[in-house]
C-alpha cells in the first residue's frame, strides 16, 4: 500500500476511486432477495436493501480535496514526495487505523467546498477552519487542530504595531480566514485598508517580499513556516484575540483564535462518525503527539 498517493491529474485519474468515495450514506449497494408479499399476488415482491455495516460506510480509497502547497500542512518535498501535518494525520487515521488507502487531490481554497459538494473528492483536509458559514454547507469533524490569524511584515519595514497597517496593502489568501480577519480589521480601520487577494499563499509571501504588500495575514504556523526560514520577514507584536479569550497567548498579535476540523458532505454522517472514532484513537494513543512534535516542535 502507497504510504501517500498524490493526484496532480484530472478527474479521469480519479474515476475508480471516487465510484466508492462517493456513496455517501456508505450503503453496500447489494440488495437482498426478492420476496412475495403476505397475502400479495406472486408478481407482487419488494427489494430488502441491505443496512450499512461498520465496514461498509468506509470506501476502499478516500479521496481527499487539499489546496496544495500550504506549509506545513501539505506540500511537496523535493524529490516530489507529499508530505505535512494534514498528510500524516491522514495515514495515521485512514491507513493506521481505518486500514484503507487514501489520496491528495489538489484544489483551490476558495472553490473547494463546492467541489466537495460536487463529489469531485470525499472529504476536504485543508487545515480548514470551522466556522458558521462553512457548517451551513458542510459538516465538520471533531476539531483536530488549533490556529491563531496572524501578521507577518517585513523587518525593516515601517509597520511595528496593529495601528501601524492603517491605509496599507495587504496580501491575503483568497478564500480563507485570514482573508475574512483582514475583512474585520479593515472594518476596524473604517475601510482604510487595502486588501490583496491571492490564490495561494505563497502569492502573498512573495509580494511581501517584493515590496508589493507591506503585510500578510495568515494562520500562524504557516506564517511561522516562511518567516522562521527568513531574516527580514518577522511576527507583528501585540495583545489580541488569544489573550482576550483568556488563552495561553503566544509572542505576537492574534487576530483569531480558531479550530480546524476535516469537512464533510452533509449526507455522509455515518462515515464522519467513523473518522471521529479514528481521530480519538490517534489522540489517546500518542499517535497525534507525535506527528504534532515533528512538525511543530518548539
Amino acid at each position: 500500500m502507497e504510504r501517500r498517493t498524490y493526484l496532480k491529474t484530472g478527474a479521469g485519474v480519479l474515476a475508480g476511486g471516487l465510484v466508492a468515495g462517493c456513496t455517501g450514506g456508505g450503503s453496500s449497494g447489494q440488495s437482498g432477495d426478492s420476496t412475495t408479499e403476505s397475502g400479495g399476488s406472486a408478481d407482487s415482491t419488494e427489494t430488502e436493501t441491505e443496512a450499512p455495516t461498520t465496514e461498509s460506510v468506509v470506501p476502499d480509497k478516500v479521496v481527499i480535496g487539499s489546496d496544495i502547497p500550504y506549509r506545513p500542512f501539505e506540500y511537496e518535498t523535493t524529490s516530489g514526495e507529499l508530505t505535512g501535518f494534514d498528510v500524516d494525520i491522514a495515514q495515521a487515521i485512514f491507513e493506521d487505523q481505518l486500514g484503507v488507502d487514501y489520496e491528495f487531490k489538489p484544489t483551490s481554497f476558495d472553490s473547494i467546498i463546492p467541489s466537495l459538494n460536487n463529489n469531485n473528492f470525499r472529504i476536504i483536509m485543508s487545515a480548514m477552519t470551522i466556522n458558521e458559514t462553512r457548517d451551513e454547507k458542510v459538516d465538520f469533524s471533531d476539531p483536530y487542530f488549533t490556529a491563531y490569524q496572524t501578521v507577518i511584515v517585513r523587518k525593516d519595514g515601517e509597520v511595528s504595531s496593529k495601528a501601524d497597517l492603517k491605509g496599507r496593502p495587504v496580501g491575503v489568501q483568497k478564500g480563507t480566514t485570514g482573508a475574512n480577519a483582514a475583512e474585520g480589521l479593515k472594518s476596524e480601520f473604517d475601510g482604510d485598508l487595502t486588501l490583496k487577494k491571492f490564490d495561494q499563499i505563497n502569492g502573498a509571501f512573495q509580494a511581501l517580499i517584493n515590496g508589493q504588500v507591506d503585510a500578510v495575514i495568515n494562520d500562524n504556523t504557516v506564517n511561522a513556516e516562511f518567516a522562521n526560514k527568513r531574516d527580514d520577514v518577522v511576527f507583528l507584536e501585540g495583545d489580541g484575540a488569544a489573550a482576550e479569550n483568556d488563552q495561553e497567548a503566544p509572542p505576537y498579535l492574534t487576530l483569531t483564535v480558531e479550530n480546524y476540523g476535516i469537512a464533510f458532505r452533509e449526507d455522509d454522517g455515518a462515515f464522519r462518525e467513523r473518522v471521529n472514532e479514528a481521530l480519538a484513537a490517534i489522540k489517546e494513543d500518542g499517535t497525534y503527539d507525535d506527528i504534532y512534535s515533528e512538525y511543530f516542535a518548539g
